[in-house]
């Protein structure tokens, strides 16, 4: 800080503080900006994808699917098993005045085998976002199965069978009945798959619920297959 004097006062006067103006960086920077072409447009990258959640359901369809099938397989041996000990009596599996016929549970496989299309296309056409053929698909499947389940209580009235028989009828009734409880289960998984897809949850990068719904419905198909040649081929 400087100082001046006064002769008339013989005072020493200070003098005025002067201000010193920085320079605004803002300014600067626009300046060298200018100077050098530059554009001080911001540039926006586009958002990150969203994190790929872990296919829980999937799995979990998967173990249920898997336990359902060792269940069967299961049911099946000790149908097999007892099967074999009447018949190596002597004896006729199937009691006299019954019969299963091969008609309807041809059908039924033709049915199931085509509900495994129709699946697999929900699948490919919510994979791809096209909605419709989706919800086509889906409706498709849920009918193909109803269908199953008339044909499959047509056929138990056909086949005369009495559980009072013998265990014949309780091992036959017990499988094919707990067939159906899966089947019903696997439409069940389908139908709340179709509402979430009506309902926007499911997109071309996430559409766990749907492939879900199908892993368990395949795997329904499976078990069919099963009891198809061991109950209603080879009697």
């Amino acid at each position: 800080m400087g100082q001046r004097s006064d002769p008339r006062m013989g005072l020493c006067l200070a003098a005025p503080h002067r201000k010193l103006r920085r320079p605004c960086r803002c300014s600067f920077a626009r300046a060298v900006a200018r100077r050098g072409g530059l554009s001080m447009t911001a540039h926006v990258l586009p958002p990150a994808p969203p994190v790929q959640r872990p296919r829980v359901l999937v799995v979990g369809s998967a173990f249920a699917a898997a336990a359902s099938f060792m269940v069967f397989i299961g049911l099946i041996g000790i149908y097999l098993t007892a099967r074999a000990d009447v018949i190596g009596s002597g004896s006729t599996w199937l009691p006299e005045g019954s019969k299963i016929p091969l008609q309807q549970p041809n059908t039924m496989f033709i049915t199931l085998i085509m509900t495994v299309f129709t699946m697999q296309w929900a699948v490919s056409a919510i994979s791809k976002n096209d909605r419709v053929n989706a919800y086509l698909a889906l409706g498709l499947t849920l009918m193909l199965g109803i269908a199953t389940i008339v044909m499959t209580t047509y056929l138990w009235y056909l086949m005369k069978l009495d559980v009072a028989s013998g265990v014949q009828g309780v091992l036959i009734y017990t499988i094919t009945g707990a067939h159906i409880v899966m089947l019903v289960l696997a439409m069940l998984f389908v139908a709340l798959m179709a509402l979430r897809a009506l309902g926007g949850q499911f997109t071309a990068r996430q559409h766990d619920g749907i492939t879900a719904a199908a892993v368990y419905w395949y795997a329904m198909v499976a078990v069919y297959a099963l009891i198809w040649i061991s109950i209603y081929v080879t009697k």
